[in-house]
């Protein structure tokens, strides 16, 4: 009637614990493959960085340098001339910065009245647009037509 109860114990089933240590290594494998594989953004290392190509041509700012839109206004006073350019840079070598530009004023008999040179302190990388304002010189009386032209630039290799 009073007997000494058994203790159960309970068998660990190595199926069980084999299935844990596989999924285990299935989930670090396949994190391992995600940040190392082959389509990972990994920079490569400076051994199998393929070097830095030369550029193709030389650096020609006037050429590169593509005004795109060039709209002279007068401020608010009417006295200033205020040029709103949109420049892009169409070389696929070079950045161009320091880009220096002239801004003539032609009269009626066609005379040039005066020319005003300056430059942008902006930075323009390969494929880059810029839009710029700028406040040039007081408005020349007489004037009849005007231009913006790009003189040069500094040129940096890509």
């Amino acid at each position: 009637m009073f007997e000494t109860p058994k203790e159960v114990k309970a068998e660990s089933s190595k199926g069980l614990w084999i299935g844990i240590a596989v999924a285990v290594l299935v989930v670090v494998g396949g994190g391992a493959y995600f940040l190392m594989g082959p389509g990972s953004n990994s920079k490569p290392s400076a051994a199998t960085a393929p070097a830095a190509k030369a550029p193709s041509k030389p650096a020609d700012p006037e050429h590169d340098l593509r005004v795109q839109s060039a709209t002279m206004t007068k401020d608010r006073t009417g006295t200033t001339a205020v040029w709103l350019v949109s420049i892009e840079n169409k070389s696929q070598d070079y950045t161009y910065s320091k880009i220096a530009y002239e801004t003539t004023y032609v009269g009626a008999s066609n005379n040039v009245i005066l020319v005003n040179k300056g430059t942008l302190n902006k930075s323009l990388a390969p494929g880059d647009q810029e839009n710029s304002e700028i406040s040039d010189v007081l408005y020349p009386n007489g004037t009849v037509w005007y231009k913006f032209r790009i003189t040069g630039a500094t040129a940096t290799a890509q």
